[in-house]
């Protein structure tokens, strides 16, 4: 293992990125009561169009604007009333933030959508998507990179005294890479990105945006070793889709820090959220079957919920981040 200083403090828990609701000063007062040593700028895609993933990464998109079409989003011939309402909403959550933690001097995190996720997702002007011309997915990362940059940089002057931590989130990057990915009429598939090209891709943007990054895949086959390779801090992943340990225990012991989804995003059975100690196990007994010391777990492991808790109910939402905050703090005194 390496002795590298992680961009959070030991015993930390985070978000996601969503939460259940529509009054982002609600959502930020719990973000910050429940995690104080790494909170994260929430998400509310029940707002509508311009909140969800799609659209509110798409609205950073410097010179690509956006528009909706027939509840899709697609590369616009100029800005119009879906890109400016997408950031409108983000401009009023960055003034929330400001308002509430102006004084916060620790690591906060800020998630928007990656660029094999965007491209997967967004069409051309003339149909199909992003993804189908390799040209457009790199003009798209460079739009991405420069508008990240100036997303940071407003985050980080609303709160000067803060360190900010990005969080690319690529749910679709293991279907891009099988070439799964279906075409609009459903009869076909794009063609697949070959690994050393997604990864150099990756890589610009993780490299350009200027702050320590983490890339987040809530899939299965999460590729861990290409995210490793583009310079990210940190993968974040459901520990509950993990099933092959060697190429995790790999990236960890080369360096990679592991946000490690421990807590479902819905109730199980029983109905009530887990306990601290509950997910507090489930991150030790993984990171013992990985053979690591646990003397090192609290400084290179985040706990956070498997995914978003967007489909959440607000009080099984709050119950999951203080669960999360709770077992953060146990495997900080093993």
């Amino acid at each position: 293992m390496t002795d590298q200083a992680w961009p959070w403090p030991a015993g930390a828990a985070t978000g996601i990125g969503s939460l259940p609701g529509t009054d982002i000063a609600e959502a930020q007062r719990i973000v910050l009561g429940e995690l104080p040593a790494l909170p994260h700028l929430p998400e509310l895609p029940a707002r509508g169009p311009g909140a969800d993933l799609i659209g509110r990464s798409a609205g950073l998109l410097v010179e690509l604007p956006v528009e909706l079409y027939a509840a899709r989003w697609r590369i616009a011939p100029r800005p119009g009333r879906d890109l400016r309402r997408a950031r409108d909403l983000m401009e009023r959550d960055l003034d929330q933030l400001a308002e509430q933690a102006e004084e916060y001097a620790g690591p906060i995190k800020v998630q928007a959508a990656g660029p094999y996720t965007l491209a997967a997702a967004v069409e051309l002007p003339i149909g199909g998507r992003l993804l189908r011309d390799p040209g457009a997915v790199r003009d798209l990362a460079g739009s991405l990179t420069e508008g990240l940059r100036g997303h940071l940089a407003a985050v980080a002057r609303r709160l000067p005294r803060a360190s900010v931590l990005l969080q690319l989130d690529e749910p679709s990057l293991p279907t891009v890479l099988a070439g799964r990915v279906p075409t609009e009429s459903g009869l076909g598939v794009y063609r697949a990105v070959q690994s050393e090209d997604a990864a150099a891709l990756l890589r610009s943007v993780v490299e350009g945006v200027g702050v320590p990054t983490v890339v987040h895949c809530c899939a299965s086959d999460v590729p861990i070793e290409l995210i490793r390779s583009t310079g990210a801090v940190g993968v974040a992943l459901d520990l509950a889709l993990v099933t092959d340990l060697d190429p995790l225990g790999e990236a960890i012991d080369a360096g990679l820090g592991l946000l490690a989804g421990a807590a479902p995003t819905s109730p199980p059975s029983t109905g009530r959220a887990p306990t601290s100690a509950e997910v507090a196990q489930r991150v030790r007994q993984l990171w013992d079957r990985l053979g690591f010391p646990r003397s090192r777990l609290a400084e290179q492991v985040v706990v956070t919920p498997a995914c978003g808790l967007a489909g959440a109910t607000p009080a099984y939402a709050r119950a999951v981040l203080a669960a999360c905050r709770d077992a953060g703090r146990r495997l900080a005194e093993d």
